[in-house]
């Protein structure tokens, strides 16, 4: 056969696969724009209705305080809602992060209600919370309902639920990019879903863009001096990444202790009735409101004030006893305030900028407790801008080093240990 033929025919052979293989993608691509809209439209809708209620709701408990003191009645509500119609989707987020693992069910509709109502009651009587988790489970909630409707296969189920939960995160927050990365972290400490990677990326960047069409903002944060970048600020940074690591790892153990303590009530409605006394006679003692609910007015003035050390400790005890009592919420807008005011306070003795310093331990305590670092640079570099990037990622992944297998999400698993030093069963349950 003439060289020239063999050459024709390979030519041929080589662009038909190659228009077979752009013709599936092309499919596959146009197919998850498809389910990215959808999710992104409906989740970044929810946020904003939720965002607005739930500045509702702070707005009125600051001016009507006496209503802090049926908090116990409150907790009491959301007890019995859990307790009665509840009781497949009380474990939150760590319910679709299980669903993912070792799929089972679809989520039920209910949890987005319920986490949604649970939330706001939370807050609207004192509780000590945030909202990450409210989205995410919202997000996840709606998204798996298309797996039902349109008879989705397991692999497509894995992908609809990290475009509910980085849809919930990116709209919520207002950072897309953290939220695409956070969805394709969260599952297994160590490892991306690189699989889902376009459709997470899209569903994001929609649910963020409804989210802001819908006129609802975000709290802006800005870092007003960055110094120049030598050895000395490294170690520094480095240090404090070290100290942010493990007081991450202090509010996951916390959080799982009192979770502990507190599951020892045989009946779980009693168990937010308890908290919600303790947490008023700690109000009571401290005198403020200073320590209660997003805490988006302090976090704000971490950034341009020293704070003192009593600030992150008393907001880290106050949210582990809050959502370990069963009150409803996230972890992480909590986790912001405990890094920002942790990082304020150790700029007394840290010679970096107070703001820098606010910035670093926003985002590198959240990295520690929830295993995503990838996930809180790119959220670092989005609320703080570029110029504090390094110091931002130096202080993420040693907050995550140094935090150990811990976590705020229980049912992560581990894909990869941080180091060799750690096995894969030092994880905290």
């Amino acid at each position: 056969m003439p060289v020239k033929k063999i050459i024709e025919g390979f030519l041929l052979s080589a662009t038909q696969f190659i228009k077979l293989e752009f013709n599936l993608l092309l499919k596959d691509s146009l197919k998850w724009f498809f389910f990215s809209a959808l999710i992104g439209v409906a989740v970044g809708s929810a946020s904003a209705l939720f965002l607005v209620t739930l500045n509702l709701a702070t707005d009125y408990r600051e001016q009507h305080l006496w209503i802090i003191s049926f908090l116990p009645l409150a907790g009491l509500l959301i007890g019995l809602a859990y307790h009665y119609w509840g009781k497949d989707v009380v474990k939150g987020n760590n319910l679709l992060i299980e669903e993912l693992q070792r799929p089972k069910n679809v989520i039920p509709l209910i949890m987005a209600p319920l986490i949604f109502a649970g939330t706001i009651i939370t807050h609207l009587f004192g509780g000590s919370a945030g909202r990450e988790g409210t989205a995410v489970q919202i997000g996840g909630a709606f998204a798996d309902q298309f797996t039902k409707l349109f008879k989705l296969k397991p692999r497509d189920r894995k992908i609809i639920l990290i475009c509910g939960i980085s849809a919930g995160f990116a709209s919520v927050f207002g950072t897309p990019l953290a939220g695409a990365i956070f969805g394709l972290e969260v599952f297994i400490v160590g490892s991306l879903m690189y699989n889902a990677i376009l459709p997470s990326f899209i569903t994001a960047i929609i649910a963020d863009y409804v989210c802001k069409a819908w006129g609802v903002g975000h709290t802006h944060y800005s870092i007003s001096s960055v110094p120049q970048i030598d050895g000395i600020n490294l170690l520094l940074s480095l240090g404090a990444g070290i100290i942010f690591g493990l007081v991450a790892r202090s509010f996951s153990a916390l959080n799982h202790g009192l979770s502990n303590i507190f599951g020892k009530i045989k009946y779980p409605p009693l168990r937010p009735v308890i908290g919600g006394f303790i947490l008023i006679g700690i109000i009571y003692l401290l005198g403020t409101t200073r320590y209660i609910g997003l805490g988006i007015p302090v976090i704000s003035e971490s950034f341009n004030t020293q704070e003192p050390i009593y600030t992150f400790a008393l907001k880290l005890f106050l949210t582990a006893l809050t959502l370990s009592a069963g009150f409803k919420g996230g972890e992480v807008t909590p986790l912001f305030f405990i890094g920002a005011t942790l990082g304020s306070f150790l700029s007394f003795f840290v010679p970096l900028p107070v703001g820098l310093m606010a910035g670093m331990g926003f985002v590198a305590v959240f990295s520690g407790a929830a295993n995503t670092p990838l996930a809180c640079i790119f959220m670092g570099v989005e609320l703080f801008g570029t110029e504090s990037g390094i110091y931002i990622a130096l202080a993420c992944v040693t907050a995550y080093l140094f935090s150990g297998h811990t976590g705020i999400y229980r049912s992560q698993s581990i894909g990869s240990p941080k180091h060799h030093l750690l096995k894969r069963h030092q994880f905290f349950r």
